[in-house]
């Protein structure tokens, strides 16, 4: 087993660096931080894939949806606007009220969440992250939170130790890009310093625009033009006889202005709600501190208090005069606000003899979630305010023999109280849930190339605020005088959803395969996930004077089942990547297809290395199935995209220290949608991206 001892951390102490330098040369072969111990990502017991600072650098994202084209099992949903940009894992998450909880997101350990109407729920900057892991499936609830359903997807920001090498003091790095395809350009500064041994910091400013985008026929595709600037501050302190403690602070925003642009920033025609200034904000600002405790195996303790803010503003709407008080309101000047609070204490032990390497992770996690959101009519029933507080003890085990085989048993238990502000609806009450989430992995090394795996895990997503306490009015129904939709109330008997999880699969690592200092590796990993008491929008009555429903219920079960492949092969010269999902679903009550199943996709990239000019490129194909579900929007044909890319970084000479990236994206110019997401995709963009660094 490829693995770092906990009582060792404090070797990745000495800089992030550390971690770099321990990545292989395959997506498989990466460290994987978030899973427990560190491990690399082909000895884990569940799907996992990093990326890392060259994988963001080379997709020149807009958002961070466009960081998944290659990564089996994720999709963006919602729209290609970059505020209207939704999160899917093996068919779980769109972009209707109160989906996106069952998909964790954090950037630097810190939750962030983020819903409201027709609008996207992450805003983060890509250029602000080095580094990205997917979890996915409910094991991760154990470290990460009850309701992770879906699976968790973590953001690392840069350190000033990825751009200061040892003996270096500062570093000063220049970027800028540009995409044909909406006329988009960007530009970038970091600034890293040294000043002295176990002191360091790095500032970070981005600014980025884009006009609208358009489409493989040629049309504009609206709301898609933006304006962002973001900025990162951060600071590492290291300290102790042998530097084995550190304390950490960073702080991150993202701004985002957009005018005349989509209402509905999620996808779809602009005429029904018209279009609006929007204004978005993210923050998040972290303390954290680490003890590795060299030389203790008892002590490697990480205690993190974190702070997010995210915010959207709305003004200035096209159709103002619709502005009234009910279900128009949306169309009404608002403002939407998540602001989190949260303290997490971690410690990993490592013990055992004979035969037997052991470590136990075991933690507490307090959060408290203000949910604000007020009109120029008044609180909004159908965005109803309020806050969610948790706490949660959480214990996870690795116990490795020297047979070969890992045993990873966990536990999170996790009590969660949902208040209601004042201005929520009559009948608003507290309500108070103990959601139990368990597991059991397994991995067993066959011989040092095969190995296979399984887990059994379950989880438990308590209902939302949104769940629990949005109300609607009684409507009329268009073309039917005197006839309406029944008014929908509280839904303040809802039970949590429970969903359980199995999976297997097998993972392949060879070395020396088609040649020497080469490398092959694979994993293939099937599940099945059982999901009971499934929360959603209850049918509402009709006719003339229909009683009221509740606003939610759980109203449904639903199975969902599949597969997915990762694999990659390095040589000197070239190399190939290939990442294949397949996701099968089913509503247990209509037999159907359910509405967020993604289509069959297949990404092959091969590409050749020229490392005496500092060359490398390559092409990348995207293969997407036909799809039908229980929803029209998300039924789609297939399609087929291929997309090439080009880096050049020089090693010496005049342009040392320099990096060129170019792209080019949709090369063939094709016509799709892919089918989580509402409108057409983008058509043919060319992009090019230049780095300069200087240090001293």
């Amino acid at each position: 087993m490829r693995l770092i001892c906990g009582a060792a951390a404090a070797a990745l102490l000495a800089g992030e660096s550390a971690a770099q330098e321990a990545t292989g040369a395959t997506p498989l072969g990466r460290l994987v931080l978030g899973a427990g111990a560190e491990k690399v990502a082909i000895d884990t017991p569940q799907a996992v894939t990093v990326l890392e600072q060259e994988d963001i650098d080379r997709e020149q994202p807009r958002t961070a949806g466009d960081l998944f084209d290659s990564v089996p099992g994720v999709q963006a949903g919602g729209s290609s606007r970059v505020t209207g940009e939704t999160f899917n894992i093996r068919g779980i998450g769109n972009a209707e009220p109160a989906s996106q909880s069952r998909v964790v997101v954090n950037v630097d350990g810190t939750p962030k969440f983020f819903e409201q109407y027709r609008t996207g729920t992450f805003f983060g900057d890509p250029a602000l992250y080095k580094r990205v892991e997917v979890l996915r499936g409910p094991a991760s609830s154990t470290l990460y939170g009850s309701g992770a359903i879906g699976g968790v997807i973590n953001f690392t920001t840069k350190d000033a130790a990825d751009f200061l090498a040892p003996g270096e003091t500062g570093a000063l790095r220049f970027s800028g890009d540009y995409a044909s395809n909406g006329d988009g350009a960007g530009a970038g500064v970091i600034f890293a310093t040294r000043p002295r041994e176990g002191a360091e910091f790095l500032f970070a400013l981005n600014r980025d625009t884009s006009g609208d985008i358009e489409d493989g026929d040629g049309a504009t595709l609206p709301g898609t033009d933006f304006d962002r600037l973001s900025g990162l501050v951060k600071g590492t302190f290291r300290f102790g006889e042998v530097q084995d403690q550190a304390l950490r602070l960073s702080y991150s925003r993202t701004e985002g202005d957009q005018e005349d642009t989509a209402v509905a920033q999620t996808g779809g025609p602009v005429g029904g709600f018209g279009t609006s200034d929007f204004e978005s904000r993210d923050e998040t600002a972290v303390v954290a501190y680490s003890h590795a405790g060299a030389g203790n195996p008892w002590l490697d303790l990480e205690v993190t208090l974190s702070w997010s803010d995210t915010e959207v503003v709305k003004d200035d709407f096209s159709a103002g005069m619709a502005c009234a008080p009910g279900f128009t309101q949306v169309l009404c000047d608002n403002e939407a606000a998540y602001e989190t609070v949260t303290l997490k204490a971690e410690n990993t032990v490592a013990f055992g003899g004979g035969a037997w390497e052991n470590y136990l992770t075991f933690g507490a996690q307090l959060s408290e979630q203000e949910r604000t959101a007020t009109s120029s009519v008044g609180a909004m029933s159908f965005h109803p305010e309020g806050t969610d507080t948790r706490a949660a003890l959480y214990a996870q085990g690795e116990f490795i023999h020297e047979s070969g085989l890992t045993l990873i048993p966990g536990l999170r238990l996790e009590r969660i109280q949902q208040e209601p502000a004042e201005t929520a609806p009559d009948g608003g009450q507290d309500e108070s849930f103990t959601a139990v989430s368990p597991k059991i992995a397994a991995l067993y090394e066959v011989n040092d190339r095969w190995s296979v795996f399984g887990s059994l895990a379950r989880t438990e997503r308590a209902p939302t605020l949104d769940e629990l306490y949005s109300t609607q009015g009684s409507t009329p129904v268009r073309g039917a005088p005197g006839t309406f939709l029944s008014a929908r109330q509280p839904s303040l008997a809802l039970d949590p959803e429970t969903a359980t999880t199995a999976e297997l699969g097998f993972a392949y690592a060879g070395r020396d395969v088609l040649a020497q200092g080469d490398s092959l590796e694979a994993k293939v990993t099937a599940f099945h996930n059982a999901i009971d008491d499934l929360i959603g929008t209850t049918p509402r009555a009709t006719g003339p004077d229909p009683a009221p429903v509740p606003y939610f219920s759980n109203i449904d079960e639903a199975r969902i089942w599949g597969a997915e492949l990762e694999a990659a092969y390095d040589a000197e010269r070239w190399f190939s990547r290939a990442a294949y999902s397949l996701v099968r679903s089913e509503d247990e009550a209509t037999g159907e297809t359910l509405t967020d199943t993604p289509a069959d996709t297949l990404a092959l990239t091969l590409g050749g290395r020229m490392p005496e000019h500092g060359l490398r490129y390559g092409w990348r194909g995207t293969w997407a199935a036909d799809i039908t579900t229980e929803s029209d929007a998300t039924s789609a044909d297939g399609y087929v995209t291929h997309d090439l890319f080009l880096d050049w970084t020089p090693e010496r000479g005049p342009l040392e220290g320099v990096t060129v990236n170019l792209a080019v994206e949709n090369l063939t110019d094709a016509s799709y949608r892919p089918n989580l997401q509402l409108d057409e995709a983008p058509g043919r963009s060319f992009k090019v991206a230049l780095t300069r660094q200087f240090s001293w």
